[in-house]
């Protein structure tokens, strides 16, 4: 999560389209964070999820391969995100052998164990890392998973990388979108290589930190899904908030890249701080209004006014407050307390 996406966002107008409720919805689940030095065992969580609340949320986004965690979820029929750190990717991308280590070690044994199955549906190659100075090495990584992938016969996988919306460049309208010219070529060939393997491009949607970073400019309603008429007008596209604004501009930029329209993308992180901030906007209220409002979008509508029938895949941030994550707003986007209980309900 980069609060600087917020300057690019700001400039972002604004979505939900009332033509979209026509189509089925998508899939809402959580990232699973481990910055806390007081959070429950893996076990424990995947019980909690599984158990306690009855695969309400049936997907999990996890940031780094950690053993016990992956080992915990493969007792699961719960839908996993796997993320390759961000500072493994040069090796990553300069390595087949260090990939298919990595992949042997880290995928293999909890795809094909003994002790259940890790329903693995998509790895992402780096978080946030473009743009920046290892961006080069994202793709060639990507395509190293994707092979090794292939040959260890683990199948139906997408491989991805995630982006904020600092890799826009153009955001408003919604149309206009296109990626940051510093990074478009990257971001085209990434884009041309995760369409054609039928995968998504993975994005961070934070319209919090636009209303953060310009309250003059971005509503509170607009921001909490609250708005009852439109906010902004895209040719005949009516958006009502700004999160489908901003996942329409990342579609827009993607099918400028690839020439087809039926690009793909999952929201792999989007969330409100319940806490955190001398700003009245990180309240426990808002962060219940956003991610109620939002949940019941994805679940209920499921798409956008440029794409009415996507069928977005969204992943909350965050399953809890984590207290090694930087103070403030950072370690409030939390479901759930360390020790279970909610701060808001949502999920029950």
């Amino acid at each position: 999560m980069k609060t600087t996406m917020a300057i690019k966002v700001t400039l972002l107008a604004m979505a939900l389209s009332h033509d979209s409720m026509a189509f089925g919805g998508g899939i809402v689940g959580i990232n699973y964070g481990r910055l806390g030095n007081n959070l429950p065992p893996p076990a424990r969580v995947v019980e909690f999820l599984t158990k306690d609340l009855n695969y309400a949320i049936p997907s999990v986004r996890i940031f780094d391969p950690e053993p016990e965690v992956l080992s915990a979820l493969a007792t699961s029929n719960l839908s996993v995100c796997l993320g390759v750190k961000n500072q493994d990717l040069a090796q990553m991308a300069g390595s087949m052998d260090y990939t298919r280590n990595w992949v042997r070690q880290f995928v293999t044994p909890y795809t094909k164990g003994g002790n259940g199955t890790l329903k693995l549906r998509y790895i992402t190659a780096g978080n946030e890392i473009i743009p920046g100075a290892e961006a080069v090495y994202v793709l060639p990584a990507m395509k190293n998973i994707q092979q090794v992938l292939e040959q260890e016969n683990v199948p139906n996988v997408g491989v991805s990388t995630v982006l904020s919306a600092a890799a826009l460049g153009s955001s408003y309208p919604p149309s206009n979108g296109s990626f940051a010219s510093e990074v478009a070529t990257t971001l085209n060939e990434i884009s041309k290589f995760v369409y054609s393997k039928g995968a998504p491009l993975m994005i961070n949607v934070y319209p919090y930190f636009a209303l953060a970073s310009d309250p003059q400019q971005v509503t509170l309603d607009y921001a909490l899904f609250r708005s009852t008429t439109p906010v902004a007008q895209d040719g005949d596209r009516n958006y009502f908030n700004l999160f489908d604004s901003i996942v329409d501009s990342f579609i827009a930029a993607m099918v400028k890249a690839v020439g087809k329209e039926d690009v793909k993308v999952v929201v792999t992180e989007t969330g409100w701080p319940s806490a955190g901030s001398n700003l009245p906007h990180a309240s426990v209220e808002n962060a219940k209004t956003y991610n109620s409002n939002l949940k019941k979008h994805i679940q209920t509508l499921g798409g956008t006014p440029r794409r009415p029938n996507l069928n977005l895949e969204t992943f909350i941030f965050a399953l809890f407050n984590e207290n090694q994550k930087p103070e403030g707003t950072e370690q409030n986007f939390g479901s759930f307390y360390p020790n279970l209980q909610e701060v808001y309900p949502l999920w029950r």
